[in-house]
């Protein structure tokens, strides 16, 4: 994708179709308790900018008297929009909210040729940057499952422009044991290190996200992970092999060692069938700038669990108050 200045978002009715279009997020709300439950009436605002040959969907929520900005970060298989009852949550529900459709995902295309997860860190980056020029409020990502590493990717590219991060997940890909269980099937990841011999034009082809990735880990509900692995949007959609490899093939922007960016908050769930604790652990108790660790009780890997959720609510406040990221 061409290099670009961050444009300013543009209007809903300007960019086509949002999610009062396509209702199938709206089944993910039962699994979610009460109070976080998104309806197409509270809905955040839908919003377009305008980034490098694409348009990227933002849902967002302006409080315009809030300390704090929010950046809500999804991974693979999922979209901006599936974590609006996130931002509900008591100790985030005071910031402004922002949860971006990450390019290939939800209603953010590709443009030209197929995304690769650069482009989501640079997609991210130009963002945050955006957003600073907007006003000097303290950003803070939050990043779920692949999310997670993104946002720890962009924080210590940022400059400074990053506050905080919040990560369920920062599991490093380019392990073969992490490898085997992000892949649909375990045996799967040997062939990880095939992508690589895959001829550039073959790496456009797309295959159905299901297909390579345990999406049926991503809960620990069912029926939460059907919807997810069916969802057109989502775990039903389908990735050009070149993201795919680029996933895999990423090294951390800054080894956990010589991270100096801001501090960083692992909230992991406690029963993760997808990628547990003790992956992310490895790459956690390496950071070396200031980082606190919670488990969240009960939960799995994208936590819909109000055991888990609570906790969450109880580390997240904690951070934000340790570190001055709320007022």
């Amino acid at each position: 994708m061409p290099s670009s200045a961050p444009s300013t978002p543009g209007s809903a009715t300007a960019a086509g179709p949002g999610y009062r279009d396509q209702l199938y997020w709206l089944r993910y709300q039962d699994f979610f308790p009460g109070a976080l439950r998104v309806t197409a009436d509270n809905a955040p605002a839908e919003q377009w900018w305008p980034w490098r040959g694409t348009t990227v969907h933002l849902d967002r929520v302006e409080r315009e008297h809030a300390s704090t900005k929010l950046i809500v970060l999804h991974g693979v298989g999922t979209y901006g929009r599936m974590l609006a009852p996130f931002g509900r949550l008591p100790s985030m529900a005071d910031l402004e909210y922002l949860a971006p459709d990450l390019p290939g995902f939800g209603r953010t295309g590709t443009g030209r040729r197929a995304a690769t997860y650069r482009d989501w860190v640079d997609c991210v980056l130009d963002l945050v940057r955006w957003e600073k020029t907007r006003d000097d409020r303290p950003i803070v990502l939050l990043g779920l499952s692949t999310g997670g590493r993104l946002a720890y990717d962009v924080a210590a590219r940022a400059d400074g422009a990053v506050a905080g991060v919040i990560a369920t997940c920062l599991a490093d890909p380019q392990r073969g044991d992490v490898r085997r269980r992000l892949a649909a099937r375990p045996e799967m990841a040997k062939w990880a290190g095939l992508l690589g011999l895959i001829p550039k034009p073959l790496g456009v082809t797309r295959v159905p996200v299901h297909w390579l990735a345990n999406i049926a880990a991503v809960s620990n509900h069912a029926q939460f992970a059907n919807l997810v692995w069916a969802d057109p949007l989502g775990g039903g959609s389908w990735l050009p092999l070149n993201f795919v490899r680029s996933c895999l093939a990423a090294p951390p922007a800054v080894a956990p060692e010589h991270y100096t960016g801001p501090p960083l908050l692992l909230a992991h769930p406690a029963e993760d069938r997808w990628t547990p604790q003790l992956l992310s652990q490895r790459f956690f108790e390496r950071i070396a700038a200031p980082a606190r660790f919670a488990s969240l009780t009960g939960a799995g890997h994208l936590p819909v669990e109000e055991s888990g959720l609570a906790d969450l609510d109880r580390a997240v406040r904690d951070f934000l108050d340790e570190f001055g990221l709320q007022s």
